[in-house]
């Protein structure tokens, strides 16, 4: 077995991609691994002429994914916008891994990244020695991808400083990035485009810009239409999870994942599934994403600390420590949720009991 806890999306999906690429009968742009259809078929999933199947890496609107995709193959830069949890990351990933079978040119966006980040920067001590020259020069990501005409990442732009962003417009208006010290620049090879993600909850710290707005085309990824897609997506990942961490518990069963995703709906949507009775919705977010956390943590409970099978204790920590972030207002609102909601449930009387006995 692998010491390696993740692997690249290219690396983990190699067999896929290698197979679709065989497969591939499109018309591919410059520099793509595959034709657009068939990177969508890599999102999306589905079976090969041979016989291969495709496993699904996003589950949801097709028709997103091919937006997504064709504003790739455009000199258009892509924004997948959306609220925290609803895969921007996963899909920004495997959209360079498919493109580009390289997904690792990737700046994380925070409030210290710098311009230098963005652009490009300095070997100090060989700046000291030589003076400015392409030996001292330290490329970025988003640099190596312009030569090498490939796909570049920027993780959660809008918390990148405003004027460390508008560096960004000269790169995806004219395609160059100027290096003065140099008298020089390095222009775009075909196939270059950049990838960035935003959530709507972070929109008040650094806004885009018009200017900047205009170079993205942006494409919204919204929580799981349906409460089946929902634990679907969940089911696959605690799945792989479960393949990566080598843990000695049963898989988990599908009850367990639909009451952690009925919890979570209820309560992000300020009503229950009957839409019988009105809930208060905690201050957080409570996406898929949560979810799939809750049931990875319950189930290393139950291999290392039960008997390996997934139960209401195991996930009961889990749940409260997703919907309780202020320990004020989302307590008052989570036990209000269980006395009004889960303990009425016939059903869920262990899942009420271990929430009450934590809570």
């Amino acid at each position: 077995m692998s010491d390696i806890l993740r692997y690249h999306a290219e690396q983990l999906y190699a067999q896929e991609l290698e197979e679709l690429k065989k497969d591939d009968t499109g018309k591919r742009p410059y520099n793509w691994l595959l034709s657009p259809q068939s990177v969508v078929t890599y999102l999306i999933g589905g079976k090969l002429k041979n016989g291969f199947e495709v496993a699904p890496k996003y589950i949801g609107s097709k028709r997103l994914m091919e937006i997504a995709v064709a504003t790739l193959a455009t000199d258009r830069a892509l924004l997948l916008y959306g609220l925290p949890g609803t895969a921007k990351s996963w899909v920004s990933e495997h959209l360079a891994a498919a493109i580009s079978g390289d997904s690792t040119l990737i700046i994380q966006g925070t409030a210290g990244t710098s311009e230098e980040s963005v652009r490009y920067g300095w070997n100090y001590a060989r700046l000291l020695a030589e003076g400015p020259s392409p030996n001292a020069l330290v490329e970025t990501p988003v640099m190596r991808a312009m030569k090498d005409g490939k796909i570049a990442r920027i993780e959660e732009l809008t918390r990148i400083g405003a004027d460390v962003q508008d560096t960004l417009i000269t790169i995806l208006s004219e395609k160059t990035l100027p290096i003065p010290e140099l008298n020089t620049e390095v222009q775009a090879s075909k196939g270059f485009n950049l990838i960035a993600t935003a959530n709507n909850r972070d929109k008040g710290v650094n806004e885009l810009s018009s200017a900047l707005k205009r170079r993205f085309n942006t494409v919204i990824l919204p929580v799981p239409d349906s409460m089946e897609e929902e634990i679907d997506i969940v089911r696959r990942r605690v799945e792989s999870f479960e393949k990566t961490m080598d843990l000695p518990a049963e898989k988990p069963a599908l009850e367990e994942i639909r009451r952690i995703v009925t919890i979570f709906r209820e309560l992000r949507n300020g009503v229950t599934l009957d839409g019988k009775t009105k809930l208060k919705s905690p201050g957080g977010t409570l996406s898929t994403a949560e979810a799939i956390s809750v049931v990875n943590n319950g189930l290393t409970l139950a291999a290392y600390f039960g008997d390996g099978t997934l139960n209401a204790a195991d996930l009961a920590a889990g749940i409260i420590g997703a919907v309780v972030k202020d320990p004020v207002q989302d307590k008052l609102v989570w036990q209000e949720y269980l006395e009004t909601v889960v303990k009425t449930r016939e059903e869920w009387k262990d899942v009420y009991r271990a929430c009450r006995d934590l809570t």
